[in-house]
């Protein structure tokens, strides 16, 4: 049964609130209308473009700066950032990053794209990766836009912290990696403690 207007536009405004990532496509499947409906709702309901809203979130949640790279060399458009906590990045497929005769990412790119997040996150001037440990779990797409999420798990005395990272189509888990990264400064033990117990 097809929603009325109204609960439609309500429906559509709670789905933008909990996911503001989701494309205008996703959400002509999800309510089984045309992009163009979904368009006219958000125009109704005055809610910005994906890319507005991407930066509105970067804007209100992104309040520190990456140490360990510079931000161009960060593979995808990092939009949130809590330096040795977590950090999300967003990456839109493109003719440039696919096979062209199958038009399927090639892997180094979901790669290059956590790798670099898992730089990012961390607190300091040098960070580097020891080992990765990772996994593809699906094809990427052209035209798919690939969120990668990483959480700092665990951080150690000898120079040493453990990144999650989660990357993502559509909450779909395409790819997975824990990576080991060295970083140049010791943390103090009171920040590694409480670290590990957060």
């Amino acid at each position: 049964m097809k929603l009325s207007k109204v609960n439609r536009q309500q429906k559509l405004k709670e789905k933008i609130e909990e996911m503001p990532f989701i494309t205008d496509e996703a959400l002509s499947k999800e309510f089984n209308v045309s992009i163009q409906t979904i368009r006219l709702d958000r125009m109704e309901l005055s809610i910005p473009e994906l890319r507005e809203r991407i930066k509105t979130v970067a804007t209100n949640q992104w309040n520190e700066t990456v140490k360990a790279l510079p931000i161009d060399e960060v593979i995808g458009e990092v939009v949130d950032l809590e330096l040795d906590k977590r950090a999300i990045s967003i990456l839109d497929i493109s003719n440039e990053h696919v096979f062209s005769r199958n038009n399927i990412a090639r892997g180094h790119h979901l790669f290059a794209q956590a790798n670099s997040l898992a730089v990012a996150v961390i607190d300091d001037e040098l960070a580097l990766t020891r080992n990765a440990d990772i996994k593809f779990t699906r094809q990427v797409k052209q035209g798919e836009r690939v969120v990668a999420k990483a959480k700092v798990s665990n951080t150690t005395e000898n120079k040493r912290t453990k990144v999650e990272v989660d990357s993502y189509v559509d909450n779909e888990i395409v790819f997975s990696g824990m990576f080991d990264m060295y970083r140049s400064t010791e943390r103090q033990k009171g920040e590694v403690e409480h670290e590990v117990s957060n």
